[in-house]
């Protein structure tokens, strides 16, 4: 009995299968991210509004050009009786803020509160049978999953640009000059307008809000995690503000002399100096003075000016802290009340 014969191509023919199943596999790919793509911005898309302020001009100013008194920016509803976030530099300072929604109905809306601080506002408009966006967990998203900005750039309604989010955990200075910790950088396009609408997930759930564009840098974008502006929005909410603690003190950053770090053993090698303390603050209170190093904040020590914002917050109003300083060689320390912060 003959061996049963097989047949093995070799010529053109032979490539051919595997070129389709690998175009096919390509084309799929393709197709789950269009789909994935679509899906988010169809079930964002009702949230998301168009946020258009006026200002009025200057007091004795005596030509101003009309175009610098108007401004617009996105945003996205996020309760459904009409509470939207956006960014604190959208509506700052307006004195007419005009909402259009997705479907071209268009509300006079009202400020509940501003933050410049993490560069977050709420305001509010009285509509009815509103949809709001579904807000995620920042905390649960990875570096490279999918990310959609959807907005309103230079005035084009509803944008929606795709990437991947690039990096977490990064630090941007807001314009009060706060750092604003947690953001969330990505390289889904953003342009003046998209400012204060969402970034979203696959599921179109919000991951961020879209604040920032590093010029001219392509694919350096910025949004506040969704989880500080639960937070935020919350709070301006409740107060129309978001209380901080505040000590009274102009510092820079500066390094610490070798011999003072290990004679006293210090954990930091830099601290922040006193330039100049405010008239009957906390810290002329504490009686520190110019030149002053401080270098720890309770039992957290004090690097740099931003150590000491983080640790400034609401619920240190009120409450006696020992801050330790370095007074020329001498390591003391003082007793200090942090007062509530009256900037805006």
């Amino acid at each position: 009995m003959k061996p049963a014969l097989r047949l093995v191509a070799n010529g053109p023919m032979a490539s051919a299968k595997p070129a389709e199943t690998t175009r096919e596999s390509d084309d799929q790919l393709l197709d789950a991210y269009s789909a994935a793509v679509t899906r988010a911005a169809e079930k964002i898309a009702p949230a998301v509004v168009n946020i258009e302020i006026q200002k009025s001009p200057p007091p004795n100013a005596r030509s101003v050009n009309p175009n610098q008194l108007r401004g617009s920016g996105s945003g996205f509803i996020f309760t459904p009786d009409g509470f939207i976030l956006t960014n604190s530099h959208v509506v700052h300072h307006a004195d007419k803020l005009d909402v259009t929604l997705s479907d071209g109905q268009r509300f006079g809306a009202r400020l509940v509160g501003s933050d410049p601080d993490t560069d977050l506002a709420v305001i509010r408009i009285d509509a009815p049978h509103l949809t709001g966006a579904e807000l995620g967990d920042s905390e649960s998203i990875r570096v490279g999953q999918l990310a959609i900005a959807v907005g309103n750039p230079y005035g084009f309604q509803f944008t929606v640009t795709a990437g991947v989010v690039s990096a977490l955990g990064r630090s941007l200075r807001s314009i009060s000059g706060r750092l604003i910790d947690n953001v969330i950088q990505t390289d889904a396009a953003l342009n003046p307008g998209n400012s204060g609408g969402p970034l979203v997930n696959s599921q179109g759930k919000v991951i961020g809000v879209n604040t920032a564009v590093i010029l001219p840098a392509q694919g350096l974008c910025f949004a506040i995690a969704v989880n500080t502006a639960k937070f935020i929005a919350a709070r301006l909410i409740r107060d129309g503000k978001i209380r901080r603690s505040y000590i009274g003190v102009a510092g820079q950053n500066v390094p610490l002399p070798r011999r003072a770090v290990r004679f006293y053993n210090l954990t930091t090698e830099s601290g922040v100096m006193v330039v100049s303390a405010e008239p009957n603050s906390a810290a002329e209170k504490a009686g520190l003075r110019d030149g002053d190093v401080i270098i720890s904040y309770g039992s957290q020590p004090i690097q740099h000016i931003d150590d000491l914002h983080r640790l400034l917050t609401d619920d240190q109003v009120g409450v006696s802290v020992p801050l330790t300083i370095l007074r020329r060689w001498q390591k003391m320390t003082v007793d200090i009340v942090p007062e509530e912060s009256k900037k805006n």
